[in-house]
């Protein structure tokens, strides 16, 4: 550019200080008074600058990359909107790094009945007479029942091998007492607990008891998951959960806790954890009691929040003021996704939702496999603020095609597909969230 970038113009704000209000800055101008508005601790006063980057030419631009790292998630997704359009080699290489949240698993499948990733991790069956492998790229699994692995043939230079297929019915904290004595247990990062023997009659305590033992030895211990049972196995509404709250109080490193199944569960308060990253709660039916429990969570770290409602046939007793604390009292500041799932009351979430202040600094909001009608969803459209947002999944809901193709007029990344019909019995028209029993 043949101009001074640091000349003010016309146009140049005036930038203060630390005052969100310029009554007693000084007249910066140009591209290094961007550059100070960066530093501000008003996150309205570094959008602004961000507004102004891109009249400075590649300097603007660079700027604007650096807001892709902003501790502020609302400041970020600002700035990629600004960026999103352009075709600078710089720009389309900081965009392919940016991710608006981590665990895009949850959006590309819904209800997943044997994981085979976890935590971004690929899930293997733990198998007591092959030594663990890479533990820190793998999620171990221990289920009772039948399992695969591949037996490989060590005198073969290609390593090739055959699929063996076993039945373990060693029950769960036995299988985890094996694998304990693995010399690679410390560089464990996630665990997967699936079917345990008969988890419609027997609760998950006697595993959470046994996780709770081995933390001396799961020193480096990120993710569990309790219950990746399949439907075959175990209906979700059938599977007896229990209080995991001593798991977060012995794992002190831990950054995802995955739970299927509502019968039992419970998270005893008071709890305080530092670093967890993402609750996911998977139920058939959830109960306002454990909302509340989890209301009560200081959880500062936490940016994933995921909740199926499930139906109140099989103990789904929530209703749209258990979840306020999360929508009204910013519990949970650094959420990026909140997950409304599998919900019969959908269309009163949006109704309380799109007044939210959540709805100001999430990037993922997911109502998926819920009962959002049409109405619903065109008070989701009447909300400017859902214009912020990265991603919208209103999948698995009932919502008509002319719908849809509204949604697809919003710079959102819309996720729509497998609408639902209503069941007309007797002239009533029913809707119903698709994880129940």
């Amino acid at each position: 550019m043949t101009d001074n970038q640091n000349k003010p113009r016309d146009y140049d704000a005036v930038l203060g200080g630390q005052s969100p209000l310029p009554v007693d800055g000084v007249v910066l101008g140009g591209i290094e008074g961007v550059k100070r508005c960066l530093s501000n601790p008003v996150t309205q006063v570094r959008i602004a600058a961000l507004s102004e980057a891109l009249k400075y030419g590649d300097a603007g631009l660079d700027v604007l990359i650096q807001g892709l790292q902003d501790k502020s998630r609302l400041v970020q997704r600002f700035a990629y909107r600004l960026l999103k359009p352009r075709v600078e080699a710089q720009v389309i290489q900081a965009l392919q790094i940016y991710k608006p949240w981590d665990l895009e698993e949850r959006i590309d499948k819904y209800y997943v009945y044997k994981a085979t990733q976890f935590a971004n991790r690929q899930v293997v069956d733990f198998n007591p007479n092959i030594s663990i492998i890479k533990p820190v790229n793998k999620a171990y699994s221990f289920r009772c029942g039948d399992y695969e692995y591949y037996d490989y043939d060590e005198n073969l230079p290609s390593q090739l091998g055959r699929l063996v297929q076993e039945t373990n019915e060693e029950n769960l904290p036995s299988q985890l007492s094996r694998l304990l004595q693995e010399p690679n247990a410390d560089k464990l990062e996630a665990l997967v607990f699936g079917l345990w023997a008969q988890p419609y009659e027997s609760d998950s305590s006697s595993i959470v008891q046994a996780l709770v033992d081995a933390k001396q030895r799961l020193t480096n211990l990120k993710a569990v998951f309790i219950g990746n049972i399949a439907p075959d196995e175990c209906e979700i509404s059938w599977i007896q959960q229990s209080d995991t709250s001593p798991i977060l109080q012995a794992y002190p490193k831990l950054e995802i806790l995955q739970v299927r199944g509502g019968d039992g569960l419970q998270f005893s308060p008071p709890i305080r954890h530092d670093r967890l990253k993402a609750l996911i709660v998977e139920t058939g039916g959830l109960s306002r009691d454990t909302v509340a429990q989890i209301c009560q969570m200081n959880l500062r770290a936490l940016e994933h929040l995921e909740l199926w409602f499930g139906s109140e046939d099989y103990g789904g007793n929530c209703w749209i003021e258990d979840i306020h604390p999360i929508l009204f009292e910013e519990k949970f500041p650094n959420l990026t996704y909140l997950g409304l799932r599998n919900s019969q009351f959908t269309d009163e979430i949006v109704s309380v939702i799109v007044s939210s202040p959540v709805i100001d600094y999430i990037s993922v909001l997911d109502l998926s496999m819920g009962t959002l009608s049409d109405a619903g969803a065109e008070e989701l459209l009447n909300c400017s603020a859902i214009n912020n947002l990265d991603i919208l999944n209103i999948s698995e809901n009932f919502l008509s095609q002319a719908m849809i193709e509204k949604f697809s007029e919003l710079d959102v990344r819309v996720l729509a597909n497998n609408q639902k019909k209503e069941d007309n019995v007797s002239y009533i028209h029913s809707r119903y969230c698709s994880v129940s029993e």
